[in-house]
């Protein structure tokens, strides 16, 4: 593999360490620095990542400037929190690789306690519900890891560029007639020392719902 992983990030320097120390072979990490003050940048480099920058705010505007500045072929998309093993990427790549799948998206699964806490679950679950009914896609999550190909992605015109950037990319991706495969992944707490920017603030959470909602309108 040689594949390009776009990390999007946001104070995420105390992950950062022991997330890009588990990258399997193959697995190049890009991290898209969206206007940190914790010096993650710095973090990224000295552990051999690459490194772009994003100043507007916003999950959906960092992860279409890792696109833009991935190389063509499979990228992966993963947070940087440390709660995803970035091992769970080699599967995901494969299904892409061989033809098996468009989209290969992680399901998360929890592996210990207070990893996802039951008032996000409950709502991946309905949204996830609705994307079966209404996009007939089969999935159970919201792709918070998911590989495919990078121009193919590009092509699909993906608008958000806030929360809702996923949600719209699964409903596209469904419209084109995309080959979606989901697959569990382990789900951990969060690293030390970062904070969640959806669950992690009154302000996050409605922001998230706001845009959950307008992706799926």
């Amino acid at each position: 593999m040689d594949v390009d992983v776009v990390l999007p990030c946001r104070d995420e320097a105390a992950a950062l360490p022991g997330l890009l120390a588990a990258f399997p072979p193959g697995l190049a990490p890009l991290v898209v620095d969206n206007g940190s003050r914790d010096g993650t940048a710095g973090v990224a480099r000295s552990m051999g990542a690459r490194v772009v920058h994003e100043p507007a705010p916003g999950y959906g505007a960092a992860v279409h400037t890792g696109m833009l500045a991935a190389r063509p072929g499979p990228v992966a998309v993963i947070d940087a929190d440390g709660s995803l093993d970035p091992a769970c990427l080699v599967e995901l790549v494969h299904l892409v690789a061989d033809g098996r799948a468009d989209l290969a998206a992680g399901r998360r699964r929890p592996v210990e306690r207070g990893a996802w806490p039951w008032h996000a679950r409950a709502g991946t679950a309905v949204v996830a519900a609705r994307l079966r009914r209404e996009a007939g896609l089969p999935v159970h999550d919201i792709a918070p890891v998911r590989v495919c190909d990078r121009d193919a992605l590009l092509e699909l015109g993906v608008t958000d560029r806030r929360f809702g950037y996923p949600l719209e990319l699964l409903l596209r991706a469904g419209r084109a007639g995309w080959k979606v495969v989901e697959r569990e992944v382990p789900y951990r707490r969060r690293a030390s020392g970062t904070r969640s920017k959806v669950s992690g603030s009154v302000r996050g959470s409605w922001r998230a719902a706001r845009d959950f909602r307008a992706a799926l309108s």
